[in-house]
């Protein structure tokens, strides 16, 4: 299936991505779930792989590594990872919206070694700013 977005692309940033096989996760399990769907992205471009809110409230589906990454040299099919994080069964039928696709345009950078400039914050960390 085509990713569509529910609302259209003036009041959605991201698409459904939808499954398309059967799966059941039993409680506390992580399953791979396909999407047959493959796609090529221009250079510059990244689609990021995030639940669904709706999943992850009403049923405890989430996605342990989101946002996924999907990079554009990947030619290969797209395939959700799926978790179970609550107590009961949750089946997932073919055709049924399991995550979503938001495309983002990304910076390449090219490292160089050398000092690093001053600043204001130097090297304070973690609760530097305040509490």
């Amino acid at each position: 299936m085509i990713p569509r977005y529910a609302h259209g692309p003036d009041e959605d940033a991201g698409m459904d991505l939808h499954s398309v096989e059967a799966v059941t996760l039993e409680p506390g399990e992580t399953k791979l779930v396909a999407t047959g769907l493959a796609i090529e992205l221009p250079a510059g471009y990244e689609a990021q792989i995030r639940p669904r809110s709706g999943l992850a409230l009403k049923h405890s589906i989430t996605l342990p590594n989101s946002p996924a990454t999907i990079d554009p040299g990947y030619r290969g099919e797209i395939r959700v990872i799926l978790q179970n994080l609550g107590r009961e069964p949750f089946q997932i039928s073919p055709g049924e919206r399991i995550a979503q696709m938001v495309i983002a345009r990304y910076e390449g950078v090219q490292w160089e070694e050398g000092e690093l400039g001053d600043s204001v914050r130097g090297d304070a960390g973690f609760g530097s700013s305040g509490r």
